[in-house]
């Protein structure tokens, strides 16, 4: 089920009648509500997919429980791998089986070798990816003592299935999120009005920026042997924002309807696209996943505590298994490879930890050196999001080859560019909107504020009738294939 569609328009408001109406003051209704409601959510894309994530949670569950009844190192540890073992099983058959059999059968043939394989119609299941990390999460921390497991199946099975967040993130800690399940809530209002203007907010960036960027991208990506240089960095241009708006949106809408149902989600992006280095942008970007890695993954190989060599194999290696967890091709591996390449220097130099400050704190307008420090760093994001769009590294290559020719300085021409004109005044609409409001949750949680509510609700309104007028170019999100 889609947030920007009619199913969902529909599905929400029934879901919060029976959570607000039917079991205010039960706690155990509500969430018994929130997990029938996230089944049908699920399984409105493939039912048979239930089973899979019931297993996953059930495994988890069970193994919580069988760690606080032991103190044995060895047993815990063979219970914590158990968890690993399954989880990320049932990740690499569905994700990544066909692309290691076809790695495997093509490395043969690079010594003369000729392997015959088949390929296995595998159907990736929506969301697999985040909702692996979230239930892993809690074994792991169970393991570390960080919690103590929870003896109620009805709450945890909502925190690993809660639908706002279940296909695409934020990646939840069973720390912040399961104990929400486990504590009565109650309905307010002004929290609630939030959510909705969150909401709205995540539907402009979906609907009208990614949509409408996705439009242009795909013209010029599918048919880049076509176009010139100019064309290709408008089309990478294009992309860039259809991400950002496309994912960012999706967690603006998670968290917003979250919100009304007295769940509170982490933030999942801080205006990257202000990011005065790249160190920056990771701390911006999908920050879910950023800090997933670093605690589970960075931290546990040693971090930046043992000698310069290390410290630079641990961030290789964090970047190129965050590349692999987007999917299983060989340009998402180059794509994290690129982005290690980007951040290293800012580590030789210790430059990785600058820029903590909000982007022209306290200021109205960034400085000329900001203005330059955020320029270039969004010039090597647009650059590398290249890899994380192209079909394969072949295609990636010889995408680059023409935006690094002498057709970079003709005038971009391609079907649509009187649309795409339009489109990109759009961009630049939102992105005046996002550095108003670069300092709060969402860009416009607070535009307005102090004014009187004519001036808020024509705001509203206007971003209404902005996205009826420019919602038909609807695309699935980007980040449920992950």
């Amino acid at each position: 089920m889609l947030f920007n569609s009619i199913e969902f328009a529909l599905f929400l408001p029934l879901v919060f009648i029976a959570y607000w109406f039917i079991a205010p003051k039960n706690l155990k209704a509500q969430n018994i509500i929130v997990l029938l409601a996230s089944y049908v959510f699920y399984g409105w894309w493939d039912w048979r997919f239930l089973v899979l994530i019931i297993f996953s949670s059930a495994v988890d569950y069970s193994i919580g429980l069988k760690l606080s009844e032991t103190t044995n190192q060895k047993s815990r540890k063979l219970l914590l791998y158990i968890s690993v073992f399954v989880n990320l099983g049932l990740l690499g058959f569905f994700k990544y089986f066909n692309f290691f059999l076809e790695s495997f059968s093509d490395a043969f043939t690079l010594f003369g070798q000729s392997l015959e394989t088949s390929r296995l119609d595998i159907i990736l299941p929506v969301g697999i990816s985040f909702y692996t990390f979230q239930t892993l999460s809690y074994t792991i921390d169970v393991y570390r003592n960080k919690m103590k497991p929870t003896k109620d199946l009805v709450s945890f099975f909502a925190f690993v299935n809660f639908f706002p967040q279940l296909v695409a993130g934020p990646i939840e800690r069973a720390v912040n999120l399961l104990p929400q399940f486990q504590k009565r809530r109650t309905f307010n209002y002004s929290v609630a009005i939030d959510g909705l203007r969150q909401i709205l907010w995540g539907l402009f960036k979906k609907i009208v920026i990614a949509d409408n960027c996705a439009k242009h991208a795909n013209v010029i990506f599918n048919n880049s042997d076509d176009y010139s240089g100019s064309t290709l960095f408008l089309g990478a241009l294009f992309f860039t924002f259809q991400i950002y708006g496309d994912f960012s949106g999706y967690s603006d809408i998670a968290i917003g309807t979250s919100r009304l149902f007295g769940i509170d989600l982490k933030k999942n992006f801080a205006f990257p696209y202000f990011s005065r280095n790249i160190g920056e942008f990771w701390r911006r970007w999908h920050i879910s996943l950023s800090t997933w890695f670093k605690d589970y993954l960075y931290i546990p190989l040693g971090g930046s505590k043992n000698n310069q060599w290390i410290t630079i194999r641990n961030i290789m290696i964090v970047f190129l298994v965050s590349g692999f967890w987007h999917g299983a091709n060989w340009t998402f591996l180059a794509w994290g490879f690129i982005n290690a390449c980007y951040f290293i220097p800012l580590l030789l130099t210790k430059r990785n930890r600058t820029h903590l400050n909000a982007i022209a704190e306290g200021r109205t307008l960034p400085t000329i050196k900001e203005i330059i420090q955020i320029s270039y760093t969004f010039l090597l994001t647009v650059l590398a999001w290249i890899f994380f769009r192209a079909e394969n590294i072949k295609h990636a290559f010889a995408y680059f080859s023409e935006i690094f020719s002498s057709s970079l300085l003709s005038v971009p021409d391609f079907p649509g560019r009187r649309d795409a004109m339009t489109t990109l005044a759009l961009i630049i609409l939102f992105m005046l909107f996002e550095w108003i409001g670069r300092n709060d949750e969402y860009a416009i949680e607070k535009i307005g504020e102090n004014k009187n509510r004519i001036y808020r609700w024509a705001l509203y309104y206007s971003i209404v009738i902005i996205i009826v007028l420019y919602g038909a170019n609807q695309q699935e999100f980007i980040y449920f294939q992950f």
